[in-house]
Parts: structure tokens; C-alpha cells; sequence
């Protein structure tokens, strides 16, 4: 994260200037880097506390694009679905993935060159291996019981 001093002569960006609690809603939304991770379901260990990730993704998740295809209406859908906010952001933090940038910030941590608002491709994600673009699987199409059988790694 930018400590305030410019990058080879540019202002510091949106992000590295303004904290998370003080983003407008489009700027906080712009955040969102599209990889999909945070759409796919997670066993969470009662007794650890440990968080895997499976290739299980919500039912609302486009596996091309890698976005909610209801974002707008989706607790209509997913009741559940997590609305992060700066003020959830802390109680979230466990599920997020590595990657993403809402953590990232939260941490004092820098955007990975690959993020579309640093590189300024929306397909950046995807081209750097570190979106779930192709590898989910629809949570109807699995038993609850197998889940175990679809624990991943997080792409980073």
C-alpha cells in the first residue's frame, strides 16, 4: 500500500489514499477483482476452525465470467449471501480468499499487479491463473455428503 509518497511521479490511486470506511459505494464495488473464489462454498472445521475451499460454486455464479449473474437481487435467491461491507469486513476476514482485495487492504497489503484496477484489464484475473474461470462445479449438482470429495486449493 502506497504510503502516501507518488510511483514514478503518479498521484497515489483511489485505494492506496482513501481507507476502506471512507470508499463510496462505486469505489468499493471497483474493489472486487471478478476471480469468483469468494462465490464458492467452504467447509469450514467446527473444532479448528480451518476454512477449505471447494470448486462447489453458488448457484448464482457465472463460471465464465466469474461474477454473481443476480448481484443486484441475489438475497432473493441466497438468502445467506454475505453482504461485505467495510463494517462485516472484520467478522469475514477468515473466509475471504488470500487474494482478494478487500483482505488485501485490510492488512496494509498492496493489489497484485494483476488486479484489473492495477493493470487495467478486466480479464487480468483470469489470464493470471488466479480466477475459478472453468474449474466449478453447480452446488445442485453435488451431494452435500461428497463435498469433502471437491476441496481445492485457492488458485493464487
Amino acid at each position: 500500500m502506497s504510503d502516501g509518497v507518488p510511483r514514478d511521479g503518479l498521484r497515489p490511486r483511489f485505494w492506496e489514499k482513501t481507507p476502506l470506511d471512507k470508499l463510496s459505494q462505486p469505489e468499493w464495488e471497483a474493489l472486487c477483482d471478478g476471480c469468483g473464489k469468494c462465490c464458492l462454498n467452504k467447509l469450514e472445521d467446527d473444532e479448528t476452525g480451518q476454512v477449505d475451499l471447494t470448486r462447489i460454486a453458488c448457484r448464482l455464479l457465472d463460471d465464465r465470467s466469474c461474477l454473481c449473474s443476480q448481484y443486484p437481487i441475489r438475497h432473493q435467491f441466497v438468502p445467506e449471501c454475505i453482504v461485505l461491507t467495510p463494517k462485516t469486513l472484520a467478522d469475514n476476514m477468515y473466509w475471504l480468499p488470500q487474494t482478494c482485495a478487500y483482505r488485501l487492504l485490510a492488512e496494509g497489503r498492496p493489489l497484485f499487479d494483476w488486479h484489473p484496477l492495477v493493470s487495467g484489464e478486466t480479464d487480468s484475473v483470469h489470464r493470471a491463473g488466479v480466477s475459478v474461470r472453468g474449474m466449478t462445479v453447480p452446488e445442485f449438482e453435488v451431494d452435500e455428503d461428497d463435498w469433502d470429495d471437491y476441496i481445492i486449493e485457492e488458485p493464487t
